[in-house]
């Protein structure tokens, strides 16, 4: 099966779970579209356009056309793609009635490599479309954040919901990442009570499965690619991160439902619970149960590994989220399978 097949069937699911309708004749606005959530929830919209005769204006914020034309296939020419950035925000004069914020730098080797620029895009950014927002006098708006944000809790924190902030060293360089979301989530709370703005947060775990690049650099596309091409899993860290994950079209679900049913000024916690687990046992699960032990897990651990990857233990509590009528659908081992066929099939 092709991505855009699996994609289909995600979808299919993914309608029945939960009432859409509000989204009906409305113009939806998706920053970051060519990322991995931010081309899901558009892929989803058109796909309720399609089959649910939803009427929805699309419009994409986009850095390169050729991209997104790859992303998207044949659904690009269903879209409205504008060509930009957050930074230089184009004048954009269609209607506005929801905003989808996902455009950030997500690379660690970015995160200290270019911590200016990661702070700039975060926070000037996302400055940008807020103030769009306030222009367009739009109906809800959702924040795409990370679950990084919580920072190093301490260690006997049982569960972490959305009051439980650990320590994040601001003179470490890769804080540039996680410290920028803290402030643009204030940013996000700041608007909603001194403006009355609609401004809801999602905070978003590791995000995995069907639409992920191949090329990706981040751990799962690393974990799939490793099947795929039959070589071994070479973990640079012991892997002991331990926290849960997402597939991609719990993740569209969710933000949607926190885009409709959130209250302002609030952040959500996105996560499967179900999932939760160390790098080193998803690897060791990949390796058993995906690969049938036909490649096995090897370490390649350095003394600067965890300047990029810094140990986490994240037991994240989504109850805030559920209580909006929100439950996942897939669980670990289904994410990799359906995120290894849809990477090898293109």
């Amino acid at each position: 099966m092709t991505k855009f097949e699996i994609l289909e069937e995600d979808f299919s699911s993914l309608k029945k779970t939960f009432d859409f309708s509000p989204l009906k004749n409305s113009s939806v606005f998706v920053t970051g579209a060519t990322g991995l959530l931010g081309s899901q929830i558009l892929l989803f919209l058109d796909f309720l356009n399609r089959t649910e005769s939803f009427s929805m204006k699309l419009i994409g914020l986009i850095r390169k056309e050729e991209k997104a034309k790859n992303v998207f296939g044949e659904r690009f020419q269903y879209i409205t793609f504008i060509t930009g950035d957050v930074l230089n925000l184009p004048e954009i004069p269609q209607r506005i009635d929801y905003i989808i914020h996902g455009a950030s730098v997500t690379s660690s080797m970015d995160f200290v490599g270019k911590p200016v620029e990661t702070i700039d895009v975060a926070v000037n950014g996302t400055m940008n479309i807020l103030r769009l927002a306030q222009t367009k006098a739009v109906k809800s708006m959702v924040y795409l954040s990370s679950m990084e944000v919580f920072g190093i809790t301490p260690p006997d924190k049982m569960t972490v919901s959305e009051a439980d902030y650990g320590y994040i060293d601001i003179l470490a360089t890769r804080s540039s990442y996680p410290e920028s979301k803290r402030l643009c989530e204030c940013l996000c709370h700041s608007f909603a009570k001194e403006y009355s703005l609609p401004i809801k947060i999602a905070r978003l775990t590791q995000t995995l499965g069907a639409g992920i690049d191949y090329n990706d650099t981040r751990v799962a596309a690393q974990f799939a690619r490793a099947v795929i091409e039959g070589h071994d899993i070479v973990l640079k860290t012991p892997g002991a991160t331990k926290r849960p994950v997402i597939y991609t079209s719990d993740a569209v679900s969710a933000v949607l439902t926190v885009l409709l049913k959130g209250s302002d000024g609030q952040a959500y916690t996105i996560a499967n619970e179900d999932t939760f687990c160390t790098i080193r046992e998803t690897a060791e699960m990949i390796v058993s149960k995906i690969a049938d032990n036909k490649i096995r897990l090897a370490f390649d651990i350095n003394s600067v590994s965890k300047e990029f990857a810094p140990d986490l233990y994240l037991n994240l509590d989504t109850s805030l989220l559920r209580s909006l009528g929100w439950l996942p659908q897939v669980g670990l081992k289904q994410a990799y399978q359906r995120m290894i066929k849809a990477m090898k099939n293109g």
